[in-house]
């Protein structure tokens, strides 16, 4: 073979080993490109009891995208969901309750079908302390306690009267209140006794309440279902933020916080 030949051997040889010897290099060229980073504001509405753990997940958001900002709106769970029925500009909904959500999902708002992320369960929030000395579910019934419920209406108070059915109990609270945040707020204030709220509210609280579980809590724990919403205006940054909550990291903050895995 002449001189000429062997150099366009050697040079198609190269060529060859060159293309084909690092797919993982390759690959990850490819995947690097097609993740486009995210910037602009998320906005979040989320049900009261998300609070702390989200407000922490969404520092870690904007710190992981720089130039996103998350901004949250946090109320009952109906209350949310009647707001973005009714046009309020927003990029993801997270929800107390199925129920709750299914009024979004029913109108179109959703951009596809929610996901559970985490669960919650009740428990009763006393005094610190616990000076009525509350023990269970049916102790909430004694003559001259002040207790305060959640609203029927939003996730919290449904949960509350499942659990009291559960117990075959009857109790008439001295308020009802629409969100579990006011719920856990009349305690703080000692303006009542006791409050059925969930398991993460009186673990946020800290030493302004004293928690009592009790077993009818088991007939009545809550799923809370994440979307994305049909007209997000930020739709990239809110599956962005979707992914972190529904991430492992994302789950060892919610379940910190007191929070079920699904």
């Amino acid at each position: 073979m002449s001189g000429a030949g062997t150099a366009v051997l050697l040079a198609l040889s190269a060529c060859s080993s060159s293309s084909g010897s690092d797919p993982a290099s390759d690959s990850a060229g490819s995947a690097s490109s097609s993740a486009a980073p995210v910037s602009g504001r998320v906005t979040v509405f989320a049900a009261a009891s998300l609070k702390e753990s989200f407000t922490a997940l969404g520092d870690t958001f904007e710190k992981r995208h720089p130039g996103t900002e998350v901004t949250f709106n946090f109320a009952g769970s109906d209350t949310l969901a009647a707001s973005i029925t009714s046009g309020a500009p927003a990029d993801v909904f997270t929800s107390a309750s199925p129920k709750t959500m299914a009024t979004v999902t029913d109108a179109g708002a959703t951009a596809a079908a929610p996901s559970t992320f985490v669960r919650n369960e009740l428990e009763i929030a006393t005094l610190p302390g616990n000076p009525d000395r509350i023990a269970s579910l049916k102790d909430l019934t004694a003559s001259g306690l002040k207790v305060v419920l959640c609203d029927a209406t939003v996730p919290c108070g449904a949960a509350a009267r499942k659990a009291l059915e559960a117990g075959g109990l009857d109790l008439t609270p001295v308020s009802y209140e629409q969100d579990v945040k006011s719920a856990l707020t009349k305690i703080e204030l000692k303006e009542a006794d006791a409050a059925l709220v969930y398991k993460t509210d009186v673990k946020a609280a800290g030493g302004k309440v004293t928690g009592v579980p009790f077993p009818e809590a088991a007939q009545a724990v809550n799923d809370y279902p994440i979307a994305l919403l049909e007209d997000a205006p930020n739709a990239a940054a809110a599956k962005a933020f979707i992914e972190l909550v529904k991430s492992a990291e994302g789950q060892r903050v919610l379940t910190g916080a007191g929070f079920r895995t699904p």
